[in-house]
């Protein structure tokens, strides 16, 4: 007998029904800034023999989603699907597929990438050539295709084998959906430059960029940083901050704010002009500074002349996701990082209209239970 899913107050039939046979699903569809609704839109099907569907379970709120929810991110007034960090179970597999079967438990990334094209090969899988550029699930107004959103029934993967990463059973799904994306974008932010500077201390400049930073704080720990300063102007994300083994430290972003110390790893996770500036200044000779977002885009001031004496190097870039993914989730499995600790609201995927732009930190959508 076909069990029922009772979701946003509709019956559907069971994943396998679904799965294999046309029919319709809801997804949730960006129509302009708090602006969103449940569309029924048709299930996804298999194209090819290396594709997998997935049912999205958990589906966690990107930082950049918040803004594009309440407008401070401007998108055109057009549909698209919404929700990029996912975690789920697969539900079919085309006849290629080896590295995953029906019934897994799988982090599907955010970002689109065939794997086998030369940047797959090498690690820059945010930049697949064999998509449109910035292809990746619930953001199609970047690439210009719809890929699909988290929020959705059913999502499909075109690049099954190189996409799909199996769960363990010790990672949740909500901690699974955000090292799809968030977690790892941390996380790559301080491994690098602690792997050339073993010990070093870390400044993470926090803000706009609200978990990341927070996922940066928990990873420069765990990779062994002497000590984690993390500066912000919101009193909750520095409580988190403390609680994950940061120095905490009130600070508004303002010109000439003053530099206290140097650090040969630091991150600038606000998205704001003077916070970017002051990570940079306040990076050591030699050090490394990464930024995780261009929110900034064009501005004066920054201090090009001093990080070339000092020899800074400033890394900004997209996260390579899927290159991430193992190490990120290694450390989820091993109790290294405790990526739960930064996630502070779950609410069911049928409520995500109504807090889909509520200004905590990281809320995970989980998909409502059976009545």
């Amino acid at each position: 007998m076909s069990r029922p899913i009772y979701f946003t107050n509709k019956v559907y039939w069971s994943l396998h029904d679904m799965a294999i046979g046309a029919g319709s699903m809801q997804q949730f569809t960006f129509l302009g800034p708090h602006h969103f609704e449940w569309k029924e839109v048709p299930v996804p099907q298999l194209e090819n023999a290396g594709q997998a569907i997935v049912h999205p379970l958990a589906v966690t709120r990107c930082d950049l989603d918040l803004y594009i929810a309440n407008g401070s991110i401007r998108m055109r007034d057009s549909p698209f699907a919404f929700g990029h960090e996912i975690a789920g179970e697969v539900t079919d597999v085309g006849d290629n597929v080896c590295t995953v079967s029906p019934g897994d438990r799988v982090i599907v990334p955010f970002q689109i990438n065939c794997g086998t094209c030369a940047n797959c090969l090498t690690g820059l899988t945010n930049a697949c050539t064999s998509v449109p550029a910035y292809s990746a699930y619930g953001l199609a107004q970047s690439s210009g295709r719809e890929w699909g959103g988290g929020l959705s029934d059913y999502v499909l993967v075109p690049f099954a084998d190189a996409m799909l990463v199996k769960i363990p059973d010790t990672v949740s799904l909500p901690v699974a959906a955000a090292i799809s994306d968030n977690a790892s974008d941390g996380y790559r932010t301080v491994a690098e430059p602690l792997r050339d500077y073993p010990g070093a201390d870390v400044l993470i400049v926090g803000g706009l960029a609200q978990s990341v930073g927070l996922f940066a704080v928990q990873a420069a720990r765990a990779l062994g940083a002497k000590r984690v300063v993390y500066l912000d102007f919101d009193q909750d994300r520095l409580a988190q901050a403390k609680a994950l083994g940061a120095e905490a430290v009130m600070t508004r972003y303002e010109p000439d704010l003053p530099v206290d110390h140097q650090f040969l790893v630091t991150v600038d996770a606000s998205n704001l002009p003077y916070g970017l500036v002051h990570a940079l200044a306040s990076t050591a000779p030699c050090g490394v500074c990464t930024g995780v977002s261009a929110g900034v885009q064009i501005m004066d001031g920054l201090p090009l002349f001093e990080m070339y004496m000092k020899g800074i190097t400033y890394n900004i870039s997209r996260v390579h996701a899927r290159a991430e993914i193992d190490s990120v989730l290694e450390c989820a499995r091993c109790g290294h990082i405790s990526h739960q600790d930064v996630i502070t609201t779950s609410v069911p995927f049928s409520m995500a209209a109504e807090t889909i732009a509520d200004p905590d930190s990281k809320i995970v959508f989980v998909q409502d239970q059976p009545s």
